[in-house]
């Protein structure tokens, strides 16, 4: 699949072949599951699931197997044991097309993220609450006389 700027996850699965569409449409609904009030969106040209603004996860097609972003040391500790039969690089879990969908560790990774991810919010507030605090209102000037 080339590089392409989807508007939606329903458009990025719509652009994938069909046996890669089905698998992505489990990931998917096993992402919603356990992340309910979660928003999908895209970024970085891939889907991704967003609570109060911030990624809990992202996945992604390829030619022959499917990622979950990000792997972080907590999700790879969690489920060392689940993850040791799969190619784990850079942050990156990569699932064979060729394999049924791990729709129960794919959801217990999810929920893992969700629960890092408001922990990580709790502990410091959003980018936006910091810009607003360090930008000052300008002072009114009166215009210099010449």
């Amino acid at each position: 699949m080339g590089k392409t700027d989807f508007e939606s996850v329903t458009e990025y699965l719509a652009k994938l072949p069909k046996e890669t569409r089905t698998t992505l449409q489990r990931v998917r609904a096993a992402i919603r599951q356990a992340v309910p009030k979660g928003e999908e969106g895209i970024s970085y040209r891939i889907p991704t699931v967003k609570l109060e603004g911030r990624a809990v996860i992202y996945f992604a097609a390829w030619k022959s197997h499917y990622s979950l972003y990000p792997a972080t040391k907590k999700v790879l500790s969690s489920f060392k044991q689940e993850l040791a039969g799969y190619e784990l690089s850079r942050g990156t879990i990569r699932f064979p097309l060729s394999e049924p969908v791990p729709t129960q560790l794919i959801a217990a990774i999810a929920k893992v993220r969700a629960h890092e991810t408001a922990t990580l919010a709790a502990a410091r507030p959003s980018t936006r609450s910091k810009v607003a605090k360090k930008t000052k209102p300008r002072r009114k000037t009166k215009p210099r006389q010449v």
